[in-house]
């Protein structure tokens, strides 16, 4: 059995065209490739890639100046973020994020739209492995000539799972039978129909968006569309710690926010997602709404007219002569005598 596409450039010795990382004292990095009869130089001093082709990872290696410096094979986050960039990168923590919470398996068949320099395209890769397929789309031509060359550095060849469109999605999408659909672009939701066409039922949509208006109007475009179950959204944010000694604390600085994700699931055909019986929030289909859909479109003013309904035609805070009601229809010492549970 064939090893899958890149793993051989993952172990073994050093090797002329491999991707080393070196670090030195202070724990800065410094990425480059192997090449024979090259030197490598820094402001301490130069030593000769001869060095360290042959050697296995974990060499320290010591330049001119006797300066020591620890080589490795660059981890896939480190290459990342020390890649060509054409556009910005999906982080590390958002990518790790997509690959477990859109459930990205061995063989799944993806469609990725907003390749930028090919970030996650690179997460994505190594987690559907070489029996996968991702169709990757990107409007920019730079942009997909950068990613496609950066692919091919990291895993030493053209991937065999990847292919790679130069177009918007919602005018090129024809795959069908597809299992998860990631949409990092500026607006999302005017790629809803053509997505929902090509998901499979039970399918993942992921979406990937750097505001809270973005968000916002996604999620209540997939509400509307009526092909998705209640979407879920969220953040990550990472923070370091320094351990040393007794001293044991949060480092100062942290990843903080780098995008919101939100994932939804396709119904199958002819279904229409369940109603949501949780009461929106008070004041978020008020009358300074003026988003994507109406109160009466979200369902939102009939949950407000049944819960006056249900209190009496009474505001559901408060009682009609302005007393807080308790659960169970107790009142507040403020507004009475309490009655004993179960007293009817």
């Amino acid at each position: 059995m064939s090893e899958p596409t890149g793993a051989a450039r993952r172990r073994g010795p050093f090797q002329v065209g491999d991707q080393v990382q070196l670090t030195d004292p202070k724990g800065r990095h410094y990425t480059f490739t192997l090449e024979a009869g090259k030197n490598f130089h820094t402001h301490k001093g130069s030593f000769p890639h001869d060095e360290l082709i042959g050697a296995p990872e974990g060499t320290v290696v010591r330049t001119t100046g006797n300066v020591a410096y620890l080589a490795l094979r660059p981890l896939l986050p480190d290459y990342v973020l020390s890649m060509p960039r054409g556009a910005a990168v999906v982080y590390p923590k958002d990518a790790g994020q997509i690959l477990a919470m859109a459930d990205i398996f061995p063989g799944a068949r993806v469609v990725e739209a907003g390749v930028g320099s090919g970030s996650l395209s690179m997460f994505l890769l190594r987690a559907i492995g070489d029996q996968g397929m991702l169709h990757s789309y990107e409007r920019r031509a730079d942009f997909a000539e950068i990613a496609a060359q950066n692919v091919e550095r990291y895993f030493g060849a053209p991937h065999p799972a990847w292919r790679l469109t130069v177009g918007d999605l919602q005018d090129n999408l024809s795959d069908t039978d597809v299992d998860r659909v990631i949409l990092d672009m500026l607006a999302p939701w005017e790629c809803l129909e053509p997505v929902s066409k090509a998901l499979v039922p039970g399918g993942i949509l992921c979406a990937y968006v750097a505001t809270t208006t973005q968000l916002a109007r996604t999620v209540e475009a997939i509400r509307e569309h009526g092909t998705f179950n209640e979407p879920s959204a969220w953040e990550t944010m990472v923070r370091t710690w320094h351990v040393e000694g007794l001293a044991v604390r949060p480092d100062h600085r942290m990843i903080g926010h780098t995008g919101f994700l939100l994932t939804a699931r396709r119904l199958a055909d002819g279904v229409e997602p369940p109603m949501r019986r949780r009461r929106p929030a008070k004041g978020a289909y008020g009358e300074d709404y003026v988003g994507w859909g109406t109160a009466k479109d979200t369902g939102a003013a009939d949950a407000s007219e049944g819960g006056r309904r249900a209190s009496g035609g009474r505001d559901t805070a408060s009682g009609s002569d302005g007393r807080d009601t308790a659960p169970h229809g107790r009142e507040t010492p403020s507004g009475g005598q309490e009655t004993p549970a179960g007293d009817s």
